[in-house]
Order: C-alpha cells, then structure tokens, then sequence
C-alpha cells in the first residue's frame, strides 16, 4: 500500500466521525416525520371522542397523511436527483410544519374540525413525500465506502424507530395536556430539523444533479428492465413489513384501552416497549450487515421469519404479558429487515437514480402504514382470527420473496453502486 493509499486510508476511517453532525441533522428528518404521524395512534381514541367520529375515520387521520405521501415521493425523488437533495428536503419540512399548524388549530378552534384537520394531514404527507424518503439517496451521495453508508442507513433507521419509540409516550403525555396539541407540536418539530439541515448539512462533494427527464423515463425502463425481479420484491417486503408493524399498534392502541382499561402515558408506556424491540433490532442490524449483500439478504429473511412466527403465535392468547411478549419479538424481527432493505437499494444503484428508486421504495412503505390501521379497523369487527391469519399470510409471502428473489452472489461484498443481486 502506498503513502497515498494509507493516507486516503485514514480519511476515510475518520469519515462517520468528520461527518457526524451532518449525520445527526440528517436524523432528525425520519425522528420527526414519524412522530408526525406514529404520535397520534395512542390518541385516536380520545379523538374519535371529542371529535365524534367512528373508528374507520379516526384511522382515515394516519391513512390520508401516508396516502398523499404515496403519489408525490416518486416526483420529489426526480426532483432530488434533477435539483439536489436539501433544495427539495428543506421546503418540504416546512410544508409538514404548516400542515401540523393547520390541523392542530383546526382541533383547537374548531366545533366540526375534523375535515380541516385531514386537509392539514393532508400538507403534512406533501411535506413528508418530500423529506424522509430524501435521506436515503442523501446518506448514499455523502460516502464513498459502502460499510459507512451502511453504517449510518443503520444510525438513520434507528432514529426512525427510535421515533416510532417515543410516539406513543410522548403523543399520550401532550394529548394529556391537551387533546390537540400532538398536531401543534409538529411545527415546533420541523422548524428545528430545518435549521438542522440548511447550516450542519453540507453538499457532496461531486453533487451534479442534472437529471433530464427524458433520461429519467429511460434509466428507470433499464433498472427495472434488468432488475425488475429483486426491486419488486424489496418494494413488496417493505410495504408488508410497514403494514404489518401499523396494523399491529393499531390494534394494540384500541385493545390496550377497550380491554385493559390503560389510557394515556401508560398506554404509551405499553406501546414503546415492542416499538424499543424494533429500534435496537435496528440498529443492531445496521451495525452487522456492513457491506455484505448476503448478510442483507439473510437478516432481512430471518427478520421477516421472526415477524411472522410471532403473528402465528399472536392469536393463541389475548393473555396481557403474553401480547406484549409476542409483539416485542415481532417488532425485532421488523426492525432486523428494514436496514437490510435500506442498503440493498442504496448500495444498487447508481448515484444518479438513486433518489428515484429508493422514493419508489418509500412510497411502498407509506402504502403499508396507509393500509394498516384502516384495514385492522375493519376486520377487528369480524374478530381477530382472520386478522391475524391475515397477516401470518403476508409473513409468509414477504418470506419467500426475500428466500427466492433477493440472491446476491455466494460471499459477494457490495464494491460500486451496481452489483450482482440475480
């Protein structure tokens, strides 16, 4: 090894450490986005009260916040990798803030508020179309090895189940002050995560974001035309596994209070601990994968194992202690995959579509938390064993796409932006 090598070496070692603040800004996009949304499940039976709505329409809160963030990601993909990334990541949060401010002084001021608070849940998920599902091709542009961009997708998605954590608690102790100001607290949120991003985030070096979109129509045809086999079944896996892990504390939030009588700060006390499960499963996980594509492949199969094995389990007893069990290992099992997921596509594709295909991939994980509460809301009324046979068979089907369609070559370490993953 040469002088130089060494050198470069070095420098790259010192990367993460150089660069942990730009990390720690960049964190705080998934932190935020998810309490946006995760912080009003432990509430939405105190709102269906005081906003005198059914079940399926408290659940239509979370739904139209994912569902708007379903159409726009793939465009604010394009933009990124036409513009750059903070120049659509910073006007986006302050979209999410806005919808926060109208949607929790629709509910402060309001006596029939409900259809202006799905409008500002509405802003919120243009907001969020545009900033979390940023992060991803953002962390791939920042680092030249691919165990560093692994590394911090792992950091990126603990924060996010770190969010996913603190949502419950801290949605039930605001909730607790006043009903409506989760909504109110968005804005607070977003405005420090934008400070975060414009003056500790700075832009790759190398950051050209010329992107046509002529280019764009033809890149997409030949990813998909010569990988459309292991794409789809990542995009499907992580819809699945986002479906599952909403539609499971959507169904925990109702039971925990109909059943077991706990509201508020012990509820959300509840719901953090199969939520804590995840986020350590996940970062633990990011931490293990480095840059081995079989690794990915196997931790996110047996990830999804772990999940679907505790579904199976999950209808046997609806015993208190036996439920939080259960739902603490499948928590682990989704939080062992979803970095997995993360690096298989950041580490596949080239820079310049990177944006593209990873929104492509977010957009599928907003459709699984669209989908979740509202379909749980209406099976729960036919009783939970075809729920939960429901779910066992998208454990099943997730499983088998992450066995048969994900096949990195034997031993194969990830060492460009295009490796072989059929």
């Amino acid at each position: 090894m040469t002088t130089f090598e060494k050198l470069d070496f070095g420098r790259q070692e010192n990367e993460l450490t150089e660069k942990k603040w730009s990390i720690i800004s960049i964190a705080s996009i998934p932190l935020i986005m998810t309490l946006g949304n995760s912080m009003l499940i432990p509430v939405l039976p105190l709102m269906e009260k005081k906003l005198n709505i059914t079940k399926l329409q408290s659940s239509l809160i979370i739904t139209v916040y994912s569902l708007v963030a379903i159409l726009l990601i793939p465009i604010a993909g394009f933009l990124s990798d036409k513009y750059g990334r903070k120049i659509v990541i910073v006007p986006s949060l302050i979209i999410a803030g806005v919808g926060g401010l109208i949607s929790g002084w629709a509910a402060w001021k309001m006596d029939s508020a409900y259809f202006l608070i799905l409008i500002g849940r509405i802003l919120q998920g243009i907001g969020a179309a545009g900033a979390f599902p940023i992060v991803l091709p953002l962390i791939g542009d920042m680092f030249k090895r691919d165990k560093d961009v692994s590394a911090t997708l792992g950091v990126v998605e603990t924060s996010n189940t770190f969010g996913k954590v603190l949502s419950p608690i801290l949605g039930s102790f605001l909730a607790g002050i006043f009903w409506f100001l989760p909504f109110l607290s968005i804005p607070v949120f977003s405005l420090i995560s934008v400070f975060l991003i414009m003056f500790l985030v700075k832009k790759p070096k190398d950051d050209q974001h010329e992107l046509s979109f002529g280019r764009f129509i033809k890149n997409t045809k030949q990813i998909f035309s010569e990988h459309w086999r292991w794409l789809m079944a990542v995009f499907i896996i992580g819809a699945i596994l986002m479906f599952v892990l909403f539609g499971m504390l959507f169904y925990l939030s109702s039971i925990f209070e109909d059943d077991y009588g706990y509201r508020g700060i012990k509820k959300g006390l509840l719901l953090a601990i199969p939520l804590a499960a995840l986020c350590i499963s996940s970062f633990s996980s990011g931490k293990w994968i480095k840059d081995s594509l079989a690794r990915m492949k196997w931790t996110s199969f047996f990830g999804i194992i772990l999940m679907g094995s505790m579904v199976a389990t999950a209808f046997l007893s609806k015993k208190f202690i036996f439920l939080i069990l259960v739902f603490t290992l499948c928590g682990a099992g989704i939080g062992a995959a979803l970095p997995c997921l993360d690096a298989i596509l950041t580490q596949s594709i080239d820079k310049e579509m990177r944006g593209t295909i990873t929104s492509i991939f977010s957009s599928m994980r907003f459709a699984g938390v669209a989908a979740g509460p509202p379909v749980i809301a209406i099976m729960m009324k036919q009783g939970n064993k075809g729920m939960f046979l429901m779910l066992l068979a998208l454990s099943i089907v997730a499983a088998l796409l992450a066995f048969m369609a994900i096949k990195p070559e034997k031993d194969k370490k990830v060492i460009g932006t295009n490796p072989a993953l059929e």
